[in-house]
């Protein structure tokens, strides 16, 4: 076997984990076949030390799944001499030992069209058919074998109506599992039960979507050309964009369901309103949730001053609505609100690139801003990463949690470490992050094929 990177593991296999039981082993290696048909992993018994091999098959799903594994040794290289050894043993009658007996009857494919061709999502249609995106593409055909379809409508409306909202439900599905989460999604709704040896949390998936017309016509978004148009764009059109969708999953109430009562909720949502409208939306939604608006400037000695300003309402034309959305009647049930400005389809294709797949035609730059850890600063860290071998990333990077003061049932932070979490603390939004790492603010990726000519961002 060939040994291979972390990403490209968890891209291939990584969604057969066992959830909050692998924080009982530490993954020593990760490696391939040959001839792509077998994964194998040298883990190391976090208690009493030992190593052992295992191997992955593909089942009848085309979904990596453990088929053996091999005895306890002292050392990771005799683990792995024995993994290699089983590895030949495997091969030889891999096709009736890949099969589990739990599987469905046939693999997922997001592919397969279930819509005529002009009713393809313009998104989609790119996913499909672009070489630009073919890292994404083949990362996401590796993922879609585990999804499992309770409302029967998924494929159908990720490749036509609803391509944003589907994403962003993978993108979730791919958080839970590298923070090591066990799903549970027998239920219709909400889209996620998860438990990580912590406490067993729900997650509803929603997003901010275009204005429509009469007609069901999506209406051009505000073009804000003043200062103050872009003001009052970002901290009263946007609230109100992200307050239509949350009090809509507000009313639902979740948390009257059986499985789902007792247990943290959270609300995961992404804004599509508007063509890149993800990369400045963060700002309303914090105002919107909180009902707090910040004023700054810096005292004699050059520190930088806060000063919150109490927000009552959000007002566009003749719309009106309240501000802090966590102080409405019922929202004490909703825990948390999660926020990633980078979950998009660009996510999906960068990590598709660092874990190998894709054309290797295809190049990215991918540049914004990131949090600036002085905590005197007032203008984030510019960055601009070309995407090679070299690059990492992460589902939680950009991954932003905030707390519901109110909130029944608090959502523990130890549940994404990695993210950054804000809480408000009277009138002050406190944010914290455990591990100190990159964290992006706003970001475009530009493609570049062979030719070394711009594809998308």
């Amino acid at each position: 076997m060939t040994p291979i990177t972390l990403p490209r593991f968890d891209a291939l296999g990584g969604y057969c984990r066992f959830g909050p039981a692998m924080s009982l082993v530490e993954e020593c290696g990760w490696y391939e076949s040959a001839d792509g048909k077998l994964l194998g992993l040298v883990l190391r018994d976090r208690q009493d030390g030992d190593y052992q091999g295992a191997l992955f098959a593909r089942d009848q799903a085309e979904r990596f799944r453990w088929v053996d594994g091999t005895s306890f040794f002292d050392d990771a290289d005799m683990a792995l001499a024995e993994l290699q050894r089983k590895e030949t043993v495997l091969a030889e009658r891999l096709q009736q030992d890949r099969a589990q007996g739990a599987e469905p009857p046939e693999a997922t494919n997001f592919f397969t069209l279930r819509v005529p061709h002009e009713r393809l999502h313009p998104s989609f249609r790119v996913l499909r058919e672009s070489d630009g995106y073919s890292p994404a593409r083949e990362l996401i055909t590796s993922m879609m074998r585990w999804h499992e379809d309770i409302d029967g409508n998924y494929v159908e409306q990720l490749q036509s109506t609803a391509f944003d909202a589907r994403l962003l439900e993978l993108y979730v599905f791919g958080l839970l599992v590298e923070n090591r989460f066990s799903l549970n999604q027998t239920n219709h709704a909400p889209d996620y039960l998860a438990n990580d040896g912590i406490a067993e949390i729900a997650i509803e998936v929603t997003t901010c979507n275009p204005t429509l017309d009469g007609r069901g016509n999506a209406v051009p978004p505000p073009q804000p050309r003043s200062p103050q148009e872009q003001t009052d764009y970002l901290k009263q059109y946007v609230p109100i964009k992200f307050g239509s969708a949350l009090t809509s999953k507000l009313r639902k109430r979740y948390w009257r369901l059986p499985h789902v009562a007792g247990k943290p909720l959270a609300f995961a949502i992404q804004d599509f309103h508007a063509p890149a409208s993800m990369t400045f939306a963060r700002t309303g939604l914090s105002i919107y949730l909180y009902g707090y608006d910040y004023d700054w400037h810096r005292d004699e000695c050059g520190n930088l001053v806060i000063e919150p300003r109490k927000v009552d309402e959000h007002r566009w034309l003749d719309k009106v609505i309240p501000s802090g959305f966590f102080d409405l009647p019922d929202a004490e049930h909703v825990s948390a609100v999660l926020f990633n400005n980078s979950a998009t389809l660009s996510k999906f294709n960068r990590m598709g690139y660092v874990a190998g797949m894709g054309s290797e035609n295809v190049h990215m730059l991918h540049v914004g801003t990131a949090l600036n850890p002085d905590p005197h600063a007032s203008d984030p860290i510019r960055f601009a990463f070309d995407v090679d071998e070299a690059y990492e990333e992460t589902w939680t990077e950009g991954l932003e949690i905030y707390h519901n003061p109110r909130a029944l049932h608090p959502l523990e932070p130890g549940h994404f470490p990695s993210a950054v979490h804000h809480h408000l603390k009277e009138d002050r939004l406190m944010s914290t992050t455990w591990d100190g790492g990159f964290h992006p603010l706003a970001s475009i990726t530009q493609i570049l094929t062979g030719r070394a000519t711009p594809v998308a961002e």
